[in-house]
């Protein structure tokens, strides 16, 4: 979700630290927005390896993460964070999660939960006391377009079906206000903003940290290294500059909306 969803599996929590951390430093307004209040239960749902979980715990909020990714959802139980591992799919109906909430949050996940996002918002709806809100933001339509275009490219030209492994979900402003209010929300703020951002290392490492069902679905060893380099040789002179440097163009989209009070 930035991270996991329902491919949650293979990741690896040291290299998302080393390779993603920015994806946390950035959303720090996201978790202003929320602005949770001590005594308030939170659903961190893709809370990864629990950093915002943190920011959040540090309100005084009780907070439980919600990850597909055990590795992850281990890491943020080694930051004290409760976590269980639990698809976003799933959350309507799971027996580990009890009672309700005053808020969900979310950052970088929600476009990784592709196969129903609407069952998702839905879910999220339950989830939720009378007033409660759903605050997040994940990628919006456009994000990171030419590594999205290159990954898939890349693996059509190696007779793959990228439409079959392709894991992201990017709505439009426009999308995504209709699933909210169809579940029952009122959106109180919702809008999309370019984001780039500049890597803290080569645009190989993303792919691999970042991009795991791409990559995954090649066999581990020469084919994976070569379609990484691959993909990598498509992006090199649109993405990196005369330094090195390479930067991901990520289009966000950020949201606050409310479950009607009672």
């Amino acid at each position: 979700m930035s991270r996991r969803g329902e491919a949650g599996d293979g990741w690896n929590a040291h290299a998302y630290a080393r390779d993603a951390r920015f994806v946390a430093e950035l959303a720090m307004p996201v978790v202003e927005l929320l602005d949770a209040r001590p005594g308030e239960r939170i659903l961190d749902l893709g809370c990864g390896d629990g950093v915002l979980s943190q920011a959040i715990a540090a309100r005084g909020a009780d907070v439980l993460g919600v990850d597909a990714s055990a590795e992850l959802a281990a890491a943020a139980r080694a930051r004290g964070i409760e976590t269980i591992v639990l698809d976003g799919h799933e959350l309507a109906d799971s027996s580990q999660i009890r009672g309700r909430f005053d808020a969900v949050f979310s950052n970088a996940a929600l476009h990784w939960m592709k196969r129903d996002p609407q069952a998702v918002v839905d879910a999220v709806y339950q989830r939720l006391l009378p007033g409660g809100r759903f605050v997040g933001e994940f990628g919006a339509a456009g994000n990171v377009a030419p590594i999205h275009d290159a990954l898939r490219r890349e693996a059509q030209a190696r007779g793959l079906d990228a439409d079959t492994i392709d894991p992201w979900y990017f709505p439009t402003e426009a999308q995504y206000r209709e699933r909210l209010e169809q579940a029952g929300f009122v959106v109180e703020a919702l809008f999309s903003f370019e984001r780039p951002t500049v890597l803290p290392s080569d645009i190989g490492r993303w792919v691999t940290t970042l991009a795991g069902p791409f990559v995954g679905a090649f066999a581990p060893g020469a084919a994976r290294e070569d379609y990484v380099a691959a993909v990598r040789d498509r992006l090199i002179d649109t993405l990196r500059d005369a330094q090195g440097r390479w930067t991901a163009p990520y289009v966000r989209l950020r949201f606050d909306a409310r479950r009607a009070a009672a």
